[in-house]
Protein backbone atom coordinates (compact mmCIF):
# COMPACT_ATOMS: atom_id res chain seq x y z
CA UNK A 1 0.00 0.00 0.00
CA UNK A 2 1.39 3.47 -1.34
CA UNK A 3 1.59 6.13 1.38
CA UNK A 4 2.90 9.66 1.34
CA UNK A 5 3.63 11.37 4.77
CA UNK A 6 4.15 15.41 5.27
CA UNK A 7 5.60 16.90 7.70
CA UNK A 8 7.18 20.05 8.72
CA UNK A 9 4.45 22.48 8.56
CA UNK A 10 3.75 24.79 11.12
CA UNK A 11 3.58 28.50 12.21
CA UNK A 12 6.03 30.71 11.43
CA UNK A 13 5.79 34.88 10.72
CA UNK A 14 5.75 36.58 7.23
CA UNK A 15 9.77 36.86 6.13
CA UNK A 16 10.66 33.36 7.87
CA UNK A 17 11.29 29.61 6.28
CA UNK A 18 9.62 26.06 6.66
CA UNK A 19 10.76 23.18 5.17
CA UNK A 20 8.78 20.45 4.39
CA UNK A 21 9.55 16.56 3.88
CA UNK A 22 6.94 13.97 2.39
CA UNK A 23 8.11 10.49 2.63
CA UNK A 24 6.81 7.59 0.07
CA UNK A 25 6.35 4.18 1.13
CA UNK A 26 4.69 0.79 0.19
CA UNK A 27 7.14 1.36 -4.07
CA UNK A 28 9.90 3.04 -4.78
CA UNK A 29 9.43 6.30 -6.78
CA UNK A 30 12.83 6.95 -8.08
CA UNK A 31 11.70 6.63 -11.68
CA UNK A 32 8.36 9.56 -11.09
CA UNK A 33 7.95 12.86 -10.69
CA UNK A 34 6.75 14.25 -7.73
CA UNK A 35 5.23 17.53 -6.76
CA UNK A 36 3.84 19.84 -4.05
CA UNK A 37 0.34 21.49 -4.35
CA UNK A 38 -1.32 23.48 -1.69
CA UNK A 39 -4.89 24.42 -1.10
CA UNK A 40 -6.12 27.23 0.88
CA UNK A 41 -9.82 27.62 2.38
CA UNK A 42 -12.34 28.19 -0.31
CA UNK A 43 -9.52 28.19 -3.09
CA UNK A 44 -8.74 25.58 -5.54
CA UNK A 45 -5.60 23.21 -5.35
CA UNK A 46 -2.60 25.10 -6.70
CA UNK A 47 0.57 24.07 -7.98
CA UNK A 48 3.14 24.53 -6.06
CA UNK A 49 6.56 22.90 -7.32
CA UNK A 50 7.72 19.60 -9.40
CA UNK A 51 10.64 17.97 -9.82
CA UNK A 52 11.63 15.32 -12.37
CA UNK A 53 12.06 11.16 -11.77
CA UNK A 54 15.82 12.23 -11.70
CA UNK A 55 15.47 15.78 -9.98
CA UNK A 56 17.55 17.08 -12.89
CA UNK A 57 14.66 19.40 -13.68
CA UNK A 58 12.55 21.58 -11.14
CA UNK A 59 9.22 23.18 -11.84
CA UNK A 60 7.82 26.15 -9.98
CA UNK A 61 4.32 28.31 -9.64
CA UNK A 62 4.44 31.86 -9.91
CA UNK A 63 3.87 32.85 -6.87
CA UNK A 64 6.66 30.57 -5.58
CA UNK A 65 9.47 31.36 -7.83
CA UNK A 66 12.90 32.68 -6.27
CA UNK A 67 11.69 31.92 -2.79
CA UNK A 68 10.96 28.18 -2.48
CA UNK A 69 13.15 25.04 -3.62
CA UNK A 70 11.81 21.48 -4.46
CA UNK A 71 14.37 18.69 -4.03
CA UNK A 72 14.13 14.75 -3.44
CA UNK A 73 16.41 12.19 -2.51
CA UNK A 74 15.38 8.85 -4.16
CA UNK A 75 18.00 6.71 -1.81
CA UNK A 76 15.31 7.89 0.89
CA UNK A 77 12.15 7.92 -1.43
CA UNK A 78 11.27 11.42 0.07
CA UNK A 79 10.75 14.85 -1.38
CA UNK A 80 11.11 18.12 -0.09
CA UNK A 81 9.83 21.69 -0.19
CA UNK A 82 12.35 24.80 1.26
CA UNK A 83 9.76 27.85 1.98
CA UNK A 84 12.09 30.75 2.04
CA UNK A 85 10.44 34.27 2.26
CA UNK A 86 7.14 32.95 3.46
CA UNK A 87 3.82 35.51 3.12
CA UNK A 88 0.81 35.41 4.66
CA UNK A 89 -0.87 34.61 0.92
CA UNK A 90 1.27 31.18 1.44
CA UNK A 91 -0.74 29.77 4.25
CA UNK A 92 -2.38 26.98 2.55
CA UNK A 93 -2.51 22.88 3.66
CA UNK A 94 0.69 21.31 1.52
CA UNK A 95 0.30 18.18 -0.12
CA UNK A 96 2.57 16.36 -1.82
CA UNK A 97 2.25 13.43 -4.68
CA UNK A 98 3.40 11.65 -6.87
CA UNK A 99 3.42 10.68 -10.74
CA UNK A 100 3.17 7.13 -10.83
CA UNK A 101 3.81 7.37 -14.75
CA UNK A 102 7.61 6.70 -15.25
CA UNK A 103 10.04 8.80 -16.57
CA UNK A 104 7.73 11.91 -16.88
CA UNK A 105 9.08 15.37 -17.24
CA UNK A 106 7.46 18.49 -18.48
CA UNK A 107 5.80 21.98 -16.47
CA UNK A 108 2.48 21.24 -18.24
CA UNK A 109 2.07 17.89 -17.15
CA UNK A 110 3.39 18.03 -14.00
CA UNK A 111 2.28 21.12 -12.70
CA UNK A 112 -1.61 19.41 -13.31
CA UNK A 113 -3.34 17.86 -10.31
CA UNK A 114 -4.55 15.23 -12.20
CA UNK A 115 -1.42 13.92 -13.59
CA UNK A 116 -0.89 12.79 -10.21
CA UNK A 117 -1.66 9.13 -8.50
CA UNK A 118 -1.21 8.87 -5.35
CA UNK A 119 -1.21 12.24 -2.76
CA UNK A 120 -0.30 12.81 1.04
CA UNK A 121 -2.78 13.59 3.81
CA UNK A 122 -1.20 17.01 4.16
CA UNK A 123 0.46 19.86 6.42
CA UNK A 124 -0.57 22.93 7.60
CA UNK A 125 1.34 26.06 7.13
CA UNK A 126 0.14 29.22 8.73
CA UNK A 127 2.38 32.33 7.80
CA UNK A 128 1.31 35.13 10.29
CA UNK A 129 1.78 38.77 9.40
Amino acid sequence: QVQLVESGGGLVQAGGSLSLSCAASGRTFSSCAMGWFRQAPGKEREFVAATSWSGGSTYYGDSVKGRFTISRDNAKNTVYLQMNSLKPEDTAVYYCAVDAQPLVAGFFRLSRAYEYDYWGQGTQVTVSS
